[in-house]
């Protein structure tokens, strides 16, 4: 039998798995890619307005270390700086949730042992979670390139497939770090904390340089994501740094592979203390996830201080433009324009935090299928009081990082601490409810409890593109954040806060009245 066999049918069943996961949030990027030529041509209508914003864009250091300089006045080259650096980021994230999902989490939950005493090659498993990201970044390399090739045919490949090339970078370490590693709560962490590593070093090196020559930047796959230049005198020797990094990372991944036994790693779990110090289910809990929320808070607090530093610098940038004070006014919801600003960007966090509030809670259908939720109630542990732990910190755990934003963006803006920190704490209803869906999803149907990514993937569709699109309000209002006041700025309407408080404990209650009366997997 060959390392290989079998490969096919666990690619398949990788696939169809993966049916919900990989078609929404390739649907979200391809969809915040396409959206932007449309945006930036209302915005910046002529070429000299164009070239006006390149200008402006090569002397603003704070923007290109959060974006990433821009080469070239077209259509197509704004629309890979506007928006290069987030869709490389998201298939990045994309990539490594397949990876580790297919790897390390079925050794984590016995079941790739059942697979590997059958028929099955040795590197089988791992060729098939590679090729399940492979497909993913494949068909959102041919979306864009196809939705963009209107603004030029190379420029429309070099950009997908520079994006399809951040993305199989940041899966094949994830294949190396699932080697490494015993548990796929930590293969993510540390796969996260690379791209995080990446997205620093880029903006270090960009706000330095403003045509992308630093050696930081280089050393970045984001950072050669935006010297491929696409629509902009393209690169395209800069794709063979992709595919000498994929090479690579693949051949160090299949070898670690074939040199460790299924379940065992080459960096072990430390032995904890030989006496237990975990009283309860909520300190299980907070040992379990403090990792997380840890990571959550310092990324919101500095995401702060950036958005809160570049406050004034993106009043001045759109103060000649109509269309793109009329963007911030519809995001924001007022017409003071810095108001409108802090507020969309306050609103966007609000976004972002769903997501931990999805990933936090669904750590519970982690710890039931992985089989360790069965010891824990076995003994004296109720199903609510176990749920309970799990629940506060994501709950509390997105009142935290909600918070830690605001002050950052105090500190980053210097003023205003008072309705910045209220803007900030009004989108937590919004952010309980798509918690509460994910609650219910596993509490009533464990088996869609992966759905609530959809969730959360289409409220940040939602957020992100609508108002850029200039889309119907009842689409907006299909997302929970559509219902909040427009803080800081406009008028404070306590009525929808309340409905939709009321609504995510109305959905908690009803999952956790589901996990009481339904069988837990064992």
């Amino acid at each position: 039998m060959t390392a290989l066999a079998g490969t096919g049918t666990l690619t398949r069943f990788a696939l169809r798995r993966d049916r919900v996961l990989i078609p929404v949030w390739v649907a979200v990027n391809t969809l915040m890619v396409l959206s932007m030529p449309t945006t930036l041509k209302g915005l910046y209508s002529t070429p000299v307005e164009r070239a006006d914003l390149l200008r402006q864009m090569s002397a603003n250091s704070s923007f290109r270390a959060l974006i990433g300089p821009v080469f070239d006045d077209s259509l197509g080259a704004l629309t890979a700086w506007r928006v290069g650096v987030f869709a490389g980021g998201l298939a990045a994230v994309t990539a490594l949730l397949v990876v580790v999902r297919h790897t390390r989490d079925e050794e984590e939950s016995g079941r790739q042992e059942l697979i590997a005493s059958g028929a099955v090659g040795r590197r089988a498993s791992l060729t098939a979670a590679l090729l399940a990201a492979g497909v993913a970044n494949a068909v959102l390399a041919l979306l864009v390139t196809a939705g963009l090739a209107g603004q030029g045919v190379a420029g429309a490949a070099a950009f997908g497939l520079g994006l399809a090339g951040v993305g199989m970078v940041f899966a094949t370490m994830a294949a190396i770090v699932a080697q490494l590693t015993e548990s796929a709560r930590l293969t993510r962490g540390l796969t996260a904390a690379v791209l995080g590593a990446a997205f620093v070093l880029r903006a270090a090196g960009d706000s330095a340089t403003d045509d992308g020559s630093s050696v930081l930047t280089w050393v970045s796959p984001l950072g050669w994501l935006e010297n491929l230049r696409a629509f902009a005198d393209e690169r395209w020797w800069v794709l063979g740094l992709f595919a000498g990094a994929v090479a690579v990372q693949a051949a160090v991944a299949y070898g670690l592979a074939g040199r460790r036994d299924v379940g065992m790693s080459f960096l072990p779990t430390r032995p904890g203390p030989a006496a237990g110090r975990l009283a309860s289910a909520g300190a299980l809990a907070r040992r379990l996830q403090r990792g997380g929320v840890l990571g959550w808070s310092v990324g919101f607090f500095l995401a702060g201080v950036v958005y809160g530093g570049l406050t004034d610098g993106a009043a001045d940038l759109v103060a000649d433009n109509a269309r793109a004070r009329e963007i911030f006014e519809r995001m924001g919801g007022q017409s003071g324009l810095t108001d409108a600003f802090l507020a969309a960007m306050v609103g966007m966090l609000g976004l972002i935090a769903s997501l931990y509030v999805v990933a936090s809670v669904l750590r519970l259908h982690g710890e039931e299928t992985s089989g360790r939720a069965e010891p824990v109630l076995a003994n004296a542990v109720g199903r609510l009081r176990w749920a309970a732990g799990h629940l506060l910190i994501a709950f509390g755990g997105a009142a935290l990082i909600m918070l830690l934003a605001g002050l950052g963006f105090v500190a980053g803006y210097g003023k205003e601490a008072g309705p910045i920190l209220a803007a900030c704490l009004v989108q937590l209803p919004a952010v309980w409810v798509v918690g509460g869906l994910a609650v219910l999803l596993y509490g009533t149907a464990p088996r869609l409890a992966p759905a609530a990514w959809g969730v959360a993937g289409a409220v940040l569709l939602i957020g992100w593109i609508g108002p850029a699109l200039d889309a119907p309000q009842f689409v907006l209002d299909l997302s929970p954040f559509g219902h909040l006041p427009k803080l800081p700025g406009g008028e404070m309407s306590w009525g929808p806060v309340g409905v939709l408080a009321a609504l995510a404990g109305v959905l908690v209650a009803g999952g956790l009245a589901g996990l009481r009366r339904r069988d837990m997997t064992t």
